[in-house]
């Protein structure tokens, strides 16, 4: 497939690092004084980093890409050289991509021979490395932690409730969809529910009969800014994440139609077709209606 990416101008690039904080899924790192695409699994494409180069060293390219290969991205990072390398394999450890970083590692014992480092620093570095303290912040190398995917099971937090409370069944992190990625794995087949911000604070038992089962985002169709950026997300989560269908949960008052809209609109320019269920909740919690759209 054809898809927008980052690619940096290492000329150009004065390694400053003020676009690093500035790439919501955390791709960007300084490794030897140059701004690196550390994981192209982290990128989406849109350039939120732009705007922040003072040198005008970043920009989007398309070119044709799988919706991610880590063997091949893992064997181009070799060229790159150690402190890459070992970026691109930490980072997808902090953000949870087990499946990926167990590629990548099977790719580094199968071509030990050719790795500019030695298995044991691989080791070393996964399992024997403090972890970055939480006052650090960890922006200033790898994008804000806030912001880091990772998948969970809601499941073992039923252990930590008190009796009486009902446990989350958040199963991955972020939801806003100005922060998603749409090609973390979590995403991968997942039944999709697309919410209003609203919705979870309207519907009291949102989390049991909406998030149970399923991977959300949340968006608000009225307040929120780059509202194309969304459609574009909802269209890769279609096409390449290939969802198996979408549940819209809106609120009645009628800017809320909105996310529908946007729902609609990647689903007339995705090239796959998936099953779409609209709900709409009163101001009140009651489901004033719920259909196949």
């Amino acid at each position: 497939m054809i898809r927008e990416i980052v690619k940096i101008d290492e000329d150009l690039c004065n390694g400053c690092g003020v676009c690093v904080p500035n790439c919501h899924e955390g791709a960007l790192q300084i490794i030897d004084g140059k701004a690196r695409l550390v994981s192209e699994l982290m990128c989406d494409g849109l350039g939120a980093c732009i705007g922040h180069c003072p040198e005008g060293a970043i920009t989007i390219e398309k070119r044709e890409a799988d919706a991610y290969d880590e063997v091949a991205t893992i064997s181009q990072m070799i060229k790159a050289g150690k402190a890459t390398v070992f970026a691109h394999l930490k980072h997808l450890q902090d953000h949870g991509e087990t499946g990926y970083l167990n590629e990548a590692l099977s790719f580094i014992r199968a071509n030990r021979e050719a790795m500019p480092f030695e298995i044991s620093e691989v080791h070393e570095l996964l399992h024997g490395g403090k972890k970055e303290s939480a006052s650090s912040g960890g922006c200033a190398t790898g994008g804000c932690p806030g912001s880091a995917p990772m998948a969970f099971d809601a499941g073992s937090l039923k252990m930590a409730a008190p009796a009486g409370d009902v446990p989350s069944a958040l199963t991955q992190w972020p939801v806003q969809m100005h922060l998603i990625n749409p090609a973390a794995s979590y995403f991968h087949g997942a039944d999709l529910l697309v919410a209003a911000d609203c919705a979870g604070f309207a519907y009291g038992n949102f989390h049991n009969d909406f998030i149970k089962g399923r991977k959300m985002v949340i968006a608000c169709p009225k307040l929120d800014q780059g509202k194309d950026i969304y459609v574009q997300k909802l269209t890769r989560l279609i096409d390449d994440a290939r969802v198996n269908t979408i549940t819209v949960v809106i609120m009645e008052v009628p800017c809320c139609g909105g996310l529908s809209q946007m729902v609609e609109m990647a689903t007339q320019m995705a090239s796959r077709k998936v099953p779409v269920k609209e709900v709409v909740i009163s101001i009140r919690g009651e489901v004033l209606s719920e259909e196949w759209i």
